[in-house]
């Protein structure tokens, strides 16, 4: 009897685990037809709307509006890109994509691509959009001025607005807090041996009051950028400018850049640029969406910007792909509310990382300020995970906000230990507690301004969970093209 139960047993289990394989592979292979069914349709829309209107306009053709016009027209959609200036741009821009924003490129299918033109169904033209068409509260399209001037509207079910940090429209979707922090002032540095102290590497000085960057753009240039704190900097046009590098800057730069440095500002090609910061503080309106500098920008410190554009464009085009008519105006924008959480794992951790890193680099001239700073670069000369935490956090491999907050307050205890060791005294001890204050002082603001629910427990969210299954649903039509 004790074998024919056994023996039931083991049957019984082998059965459950058949059944279970066996239903797996049935929802595999209708998952992988309806994909199938929403590729094949996506397509057959595409030849059949390719002369009618669009079903998305996008203002703004930089790295978030190209690489969304790209990977919507590659999913069947017909897009109309309005850019104010198609010319190649000459100012200071961001140059570095961070190895997080180069997986994303590779996900949006766009390594080695460089022109929108060679799609179809992209319509790209030159105009100065001057403002949102709204109707009852619903965003039906955008008026712009073409390059001959003339005033024309263009409508679409859908308008995703990312023309920049400096757009006239992002007072219509979200709460503009627009805080200057900064200037970079930049020029490029010709190189006799085009060699930095460290080759094929960026550098960070960390000069005072701020920090100035290094890296090279070419194989004899170097990209100088000059970091001032507050909103009013030195004339460039009077000369202040540069008798302010020379006498400032100029004497605290590595030897092997010293004259290479005085000889650009000699010469004059002397840019500025303001470093904003703003944080996403979206005000969902149904017919409109904002992406890129014109929605969420940080300090250009760490060289994020692009990083968080594309991924969130690829959490956009995930969100979009299963949607086949974009008319619903209410209905879209209840399915895109899942977006601004879905996004929050990449852009709060560059976005807190870049804010906390430039307070850090750039300490008040108190000691404990101070001491929270070397301990920040001792920390990372220690090697190992120590180095390697933080770079992959700032390089966006690792978009966990619990990782940041962990390694940030690591270098607060270590600068506090680096105090107390070998022998504590009550002056070490009350500087410790200060040094902590201070890092909690420089964290805390920064968390609460991106979300702390956000941040750190999304899954409470529904919205998050909803989206969380379409971007698997995306992912799978990925891996199967």
């Amino acid at each position: 009897m004790e074998q024919y139960v056994f023996g039931g047993l083991i049957a019984w289990i082998i059965g459950l685990i058949l059944l279970y394989r066996l239903l797996e592979n049935s929802s595999k292979i209708t998952i992988k037809e309806t994909i199938r069914s929403d590729a094949q349709k996506s397509s057959e829309n595409a030849v059949s709307k390719k002369d009618g209107p669009p079903d998305v306009v996008i203002v703004g053709a930089g790295v978030a509006g190209s690489a969304l016009a790209y990977s919507l027209a590659k999913d069947g959609r017909i897009v109309q890109v309005i850019e104010r200036d198609l010319s190649q741009p000459d100012r200071i821009v961001g140059e570095l994509l961070q190895p997080g924003g180069y997986l994303k490129l590779l996900e949006l299918g766009m390594e080695g691509r460089l022109k929108l033109t060679v799609s179809k169904s992209v319509r790209m033209e030159q105009g100065t959009v001057t403002s949102l068409i709204e109707e009852r509260g619903t965003v039906k399209g955008i008026k712009y001025k073409n390059k001959d001037g003339q005033d024309i509207k263009a409508y679409a079910p859908l308008t995703i607005v990312c023309d920049g940090c400096f757009s006239n429209l992002r007072k219509n979707l979200c709460v503009p807090q627009v805080d200057i922090v900064s200037h970079f002032v930049g020029m490029v540095l010709n190189l006799e041996n085009g060699k930095l102290p460290h080759p094929n590497h960026g550098h960070v000085v960390l000069a005072n009051p701020s920090p100035v960057l290094f890296y090279p753009v070419s194989s004899t240039e170097v990209r100088c950028l000059v970091d001032i704190p507050g909103q009013k900097i030195p004339s460039i046009s009077n000369g202040d400018m540069a008798k302010y590098l020379i006498a400032k800057v100029a004497p605290q730069l590595p030897h092997q850049l010293h004259d290479a440095f005085i000889d650009q500002i000699e010469k004059g090609d002397i840019r500025s640029m303001p470093n904003r910061s703003m944080p996403a503080a979206p005000l969902p309106t149904p017919g409109a969406i904002l992406l890129g500098d014109a929605f969420n920008m940080r300090h250009p410190l760490t060289g994020g910007g692009m990083t968080v554009a594309l991924s969130d464009v690829v959490v956009l085009r995930n969100l979009l792909r299963p949607v086949e008519d974009f008319s619903n105006a209410a209905a879209l924008t209840k399915h895109l509310e899942s977006f601004y959480t879905l996004r929050k794992p990449v852009a709060s951790t560059i976005n807190t990382l870049a804010g906390a890193l430039y307070k850090v680099f750039c300490p008040a001239p108190d000691q404990a300020s101070m001491e929270m700073r070397e301990a920040c670069f001792d920390y990372l000369s220690l090697g190992g995970m120590y180095s390697q935490g933080p770079i992959a956090l700032l390089s966006g491999l690792n978009p966990r906000p619990m990782s940041l907050v962990a390694h940030f307050f690591a270098v607060a205890i270590y600068g506090v230990g680096r105090l107390l060791l070998p022998y504590p005294s009550p002056k070490r001890l009350l500087l410790g507690v200060r040094l902590l204050l201070n890092a909690y002082g420089i964290i805390f603001p920064i968390v609460k301004s991106e979300g702390v629910r956000q941040m750190f427990f999304p899954i409470t969210i529904p919205a998050y969970n909803k989206g969380s299954s379409v971007v698997m649903k995306s992912a799978m039509f990925d891996m199967m093209a």
